[in-house]
């Protein structure tokens, strides 16, 4: 695809982070074309929007940033680097979250979601993530809970690694969330329960209440039975009866009311 970008002088730092295909933007006088391919991102000061050419199925997001406190930092420089670097990941994450809820925000929530913009728009910039920043938090939080989403099977996934992913430390990791009023560990844990439950009455399933625990990386299925119950009211197996997923699905051999189905 080609498209002429309207002319006219502009002062504004633009940001270019590319999941598929290829986009080659037009460079300024004097450097030529520079193209972003997939997996990295790019970010610039330019005085005007320029011509630039796209692959086919690009996925991408191009962002427009004020300039004032940026353009001290890039100067004249192109900086680019993976999209999935921490500091990318906080940016896209905020940047969501600003897309779904700017229209109901008041004037002190636009002023606090533009310096949260700017501050991390700078750790790109700087490449390092400023810890101490309060405004970061609910970027900071919402990134690791896509990054545990992704990873709720895995059984290394623990505040730890989400910090080490983020690059930031643990306890940073944990004032983020403390500041939108959760835990770390909570919030892996009932996501974990959520999809157990998702599960549970799921007509393809076929898992054993041994089984769901192994995958959702509970200590076994007393654990995760006790857990269940405490979260929803009921045991696996009596969930699953209640809604009538048993019946559903024969083959998924949920045990009766044992010892690993105790309160």
């Amino acid at each position: 695809m080609d498209s002429n970008a309207p002319g006219g002088d502009q002062d504004l730092v633009a940001m270019y982070v590319v999941q598929r295909g290829a986009w080659t933007l037009g460079g300024p006088p004097g450097r030529g074309e520079q193209t972003v391919p997939a997996g990295q991102f790019l970010v610039r000061h330019v005085g005007r929007l320029t011509a630039f050419e796209t692959t086919a199925h690009l996925t991408a997001k191009f962002l427009v940033l004020p300039p004032g406190e940026l353009k001290p930092l890039l100067g004249n420089r192109v900086i680019t680097g993976p999209a999935d670097s921490a500091e990318i990941r906080l940016l896209t994450a905020l940047t969501d979250m600003i897309h779904t809820t700017v229209a109901d925000l008041g004037p002190a929530g636009v002023e606090a979601t533009h310096g949260a913009l700017i501050e991390l728009a700078k750790a790109v910039a700087k490449g390092r993530f400023d810890d101490v920043e309060p405004r970061l938090a609910p970027a900071l939080t919402q990134a690791a809970k896509d990054l545990a989403d992704r990873r709720l099977a895995d059984p290394e996934l623990s505040p730890a690694m989400l910090a080490h992913e983020l690059n930031v430390s643990v306890r940073t990791l944990h004032r983020a969330f403390a500041a939108v009023g959760e835990q770390v560990a909570t919030y892996i844990r009932h996501r974990r329960l959520q999809e157990a439950r998702l599960a549970l009455t799921a007509p393809s399933g076929g898992l054993s209440i041994s089984e769901l625990a192994a995958h959702w990386q509970f200590a076994d299925s007393s654990h995760f039975t006790r857990t269940f119950k405490k979260h929803y009211g009921q045991t696996p197996t009596e969930y699953a009866r209640s809604t009538g997923a048993a019946s559903l699905s024969p083959n998924r051999h949920l045990p009766g009311h044992g010892p690993a189905e105790s309160a």
